[in-house]
Formats: structure tokens, sequence, C-alpha cells
């Protein structure tokens, strides 16, 4: 008589319940933020005027300019804390020496033939360079928010349409980010590893 041994049972990536609640926050008021800024965005467009480019509706949040504005800044906020306590996070726990790009993953793209080391290693990358165009979209948006209390960061840039030029770049830059992220972390470990970030 002869005995099956069952197959050993794949483990499940798991996520800490601090890396949940920062994906998901940080979903929710990017969305918020994307669509209520391109209804300030249609009160004057970036490029062409108020002749220029409008987005439909069903694309913006807040209704008119001041509603847009409202939601903007709510989500602004609520991004930024996010981002502050994680960063606080990150570094408390040490989970900065395997989310962000090191030696070794330069080292990587240059020998391994492994496929999911690559991925690995390009998943980092990209995660690393998301942070000063978080950084740089933050920094555009305070000078917007508050132009009066912070001239030289308008001043920085050339001034206020080169402000609005910059942010309006460095936000779809963000949302790009989002999807490589995503697709990079499903190449690495699947479709588990991406739910594990938010269940």
């Amino acid at each position: 008589m002869t005995t099956t041994i069952p197959p050993k049972m794949r483990k499940l990536p798991t996520q800490a319940l601090g890396a949940k609640i920062f994906h998901t926050i940080n979903i929710v008021s990017l969305f918020l933020m994307v669509t209520s800024g391109l209804q300030i965005y249609n009160a004057n467009p970036v490029f062409g005027g108020r002749a220029g480019l409008h987005i439909p509706p069903i694309f913006t949040l807040g209704g008119w300019l001041a509603g847009g504005r409202h939601w903007h800044f709510a989500a602004m906020w609520l991004f930024s804390l996010n981002l502050l306590w994680y960063g606080i996070y990150v570094l408390i726990t040490r989970r900065w020496r395997h989310r962000f790009v090191g030696v070794n993953d330069i080292k990587a793209l240059q020998k391994t033939q492994n496929p999911k080391r690559l991925f690995y290693a390009w998943h980092r990358i990209v995660y690393t360079s998301i942070i000063p165009i978080l950084l740089l979209a933050l920094f555009t948006g305070l000078g917007m928010y508050k132009p009066a209390q912070f001239p030289a960061i308008v001043d920085m840039f050339g001034g206020w349409q080169g402000l609005r030029i910059v942010h309006f770049i460095s936000v779809p830059m963000v949302v790009i980010f989002a999807f490589v992220h995503s697709f990079l972390g499903k190449k690495a470990g699947g479709e588990e590893l991406t739910s594990s970030m938010f269940w």
C-alpha cells in the first residue's frame, strides 16, 4: 500500500498592517487629487488658456472651481500625512533595507539571467525613483496652495505658469508610477503579492 504525500502548499505573501493601510489611503487620496485637480484644471487649462482642452465632467470631482479646490487640498493633506507617517514607519521598522534600490540591484541588472530577480531589481529602482517625483509634486503644490506665503517657490519655477506646468507634469508621473509599480509587483510576486498590499 502506497501513501501519497500532498504537495507542499506555497506560502502566500503577507504584508504588515501598516503597509496595507498606507497603500489603501494612497489609492483613495490619489484618485481624489487627480479628479479634483482636473476640475481645477478646467477652470483655467495649463495649456491654451481658457480655450484649451477641457476634461469631461465625468472625470472631475467638485462640480466647480471652489469645490475642486476644497477636495484637492483635503486629499493633499491626507496624501501628505500618509506619506509622512509611512516614512517614519519605514525608518522605525527598517523596511527601507528591502524596499529601496541597492548595489545588489544594480549588479543584478548587469549580470543576472533570472527574470524574477530582474523584476525585483527594476521594482526597487522604480520604487526609489518615485521619491523625488512625489516631493516635487508636493513642493509645487504647496507653492500653488500658498503663493503669497511662499513666493520663493513660485519664483524658483520662473513664475506662476511655470509652477503650474511642473505640477501638472508631475501628477501623471505619479499615476504612471502606480501602474508600473503594480505591474512589476505582479511580475515579481504574482497576483497574491499585489493583493496582499490591500487585504
